[in-house]
């Protein structure tokens, strides 16, 4: 079976392609001014939102699964409050607790079943003081979101800056109705001739399926939003924020 973290394995390609979104960043820094204490980030990657968060002054616990995204963190952030721990946020044995626990990024849908999804949940309960937050957020699973014809779509273009090369993007994504997952192709096709394909699987939950989830493993559910912004969620919502609360 393949790694489902292969698109990963560029750390500095990651974050050339991803660091310029910071819709998120606001909106935890809300929470952090309510929750205070040490703030964790699960999944945290490269430090995209762990990062920010540091230098506001917050203390922060940054954990991945994978060590060279940590790394990359770590090159990142030097002087900065920031522990960065290599665990499985499944199973995660931190020797703190804390008021205000996050995971961006929709890393949520890395989660690929029912127990995966259970395990993480029982994790951060576990990790979290009296009435604590968990936020998180994943892509909706809307008909334009699942539905796309299983083919080559063009994504964006840039100049590679570890080659100078021009690279067009494209990917292919086909769902499956009975997993709830969605195979995500991601090829990168460099003017020179070359070509990189990575693949990822990504699961979807519904609405009512999150709360479910969240009440069957010690939480209610605050809210749901269809976007950083507090959008009312709706059918046309493109991701789906989610602000859960420990309750037992």
């Amino acid at each position: 079976m393949k790694s489902n973290l292969e698109e990963y394995n560029n750390p500095s390609l990651y974050d050339f392609e991803n660091d310029r979104y910071t819709e998120d960043i606001s909106y935890l820094i809300k929470w952090a001014k309510k929750t205070g204490g040490v703030l964790i980030d699960l999944a945290c990657g490269t430090g995209r939102a762990t990062i920010p968060l540091a230098k506001q002054g917050y203390r922060l616990v940054g954990v991945d699964i994978h060590e060279g995204m940590l790394e990359k963190a770590k090159q990142k952030s030097d002087n900065l409050p920031i522990h960065w721990v290599t665990q499985n946020c499944m199973h995660l044995q931190l020797d703190i607790t804390s008021k205000f626990i996050y995971m961006v990024g929709n890393s949520f849908q890395h989660f690929l079943t029912n127990e995966d999804q259970n395990q993480l949940l029982r994790s951060v309960h576990y990790h979290l003081e009296k009435d604590g937050v968990f936020i998180f957020n994943t892509r909706f699973p809307s008909r334009e979101e699942l539905l796309q014809p299983a083919e080559e779509e063009y994504w964006r273009n840039y100049t590679d800056p570890s080659t100078g090369l021009n690279v067009d993007v494209f990917t292919i994504s086909e769902y499956n109705s009975l997993t709830q997952i969605q195979h995500y192709t991601t090829i990168r096709r460099a003017q020179d001739g070359s070509e990189k394909r990575t693949d990822i699987q990504l699961r979807y939950v519904y609405p009512q399926e999150l709360e479910r989830l969240a009440r069957e493993n010690g939480f209610k559910v605050l809210q749901l939003f269809g976007d950083w912004k507090e959008t009312p969620l709706s059918s046309k919502s493109l991701e789906m924020i989610c602000i859960l609360q420990k309750e037992l």
